[in-house]
């Protein structure tokens, strides 16, 4: 009687992460059917609490215990979005809370949102020491988010094909591709900001990248010329991507003014 061999599975070595602040990102819609229908005295004391609200959120963030965003969205799959940084997903459901009891936010439609944790891989060492002791490391995993004019966010996750996974890729060769890949990203130095988050386990997808860039057309630069590098060719899969317009909290009457 023969017995069939079959090779033996190889379980490949997963890269480590260095984790900082949880993230959370909030799309919403403006339903400005209903809007209209308020009164503007209540209106404006509506978007007056709103502000008081990220008023406070300003003040964490000038205590660097977090940091948040607010940007308007271009098209239709949100109107506004803020995106907030929290050093515990406790802290993260508060603000959550929070906002969930606005009175504006009845008029606030959910479309979308994102969670996860600020993460730096570890392809190319993370030095000598305690990582999370290094400036550089904690400006990273602990950012305090640029006022830059545009944001760009989208989520993605490595492929997992038969002939394209990523996750069957030896150490090696992940360390030559990411190496490459970064490179791409660090010619974009001082025109893009990058806040990667990790979502494996959060969220539907594997990471959530935002960008900030006072020029929009950058955007459009680095995931067009990222496009051709191995690393997303072959392996990267993209969510739906949204793009929009900073909105500074004294022009909040403005923008809610009908």
């Amino acid at each position: 009687m023969q017995h069939q061999s079959s090779e033996p599975t190889v379980t490949q070595q997963a890269a480590e992460t260095l984790d900082g602040w949880y993230t959370f990102h909030d799309f919403r819609r403006i339903d400005w059917a209903r809007l209209k229908q308020v009164d503007a005295s209540v209106r404006t004391k509506m978007v007056q609490e709103f502000q008081a609200f990220l008023g406070e959120l300003a003040q964490v963030e000038d205590q660097k215990e977090g940091s948040h965003a607010l940007y308007t969205i271009i098209g239709q799959k949100a109107d506004l979005v803020l995106m907030v940084l929290r050093p515990t997903m406790e802290e993260i459901q508060d603000v959550e809370v929070k906002m969930q009891k606005l009175d504006l936010y009845d008029y606030l439609i959910p479309t979308y949102s994102y969670v996860s944790v600020v993460e730096l891989g570890t392809y190319r060492g993370s030095g000598e020491g305690n990582p999370y002791e290094n400036p550089y490391v904690r400006d990273r995993l602990y950012p305090i988010l640029p006022k830059s004019k545009h944001i760009c966010f989208y989520p993605m996750s490595k492929s997992r094909r038969d002939g394209d996974n990523w996750y069957t890729l030896s150490m090696e060769k992940r360390k030559e591709l990411m190496y490459r890949h970064g490179m791409i990203g660090r010619s974009y130095a001082g025109k893009i900001q990058q806040i990667i988050g990790g979502s494996t386990g959060f969220d539907d997808w594997e990471w959530g990248v935002t960008l900030f860039a006072n020029d929009i057309l950058q955007f459009k630069k680095i995931v067009y010329e990222m496009r051709f590098d191995e690393v997303s060719a072959k392996y990267g899969e993209f969510g739906e991507f949204f793009i929009g317009n900073r909105l500074e909290t004294t022009d909040l009457e403005a923008h809610f003014a009908l």
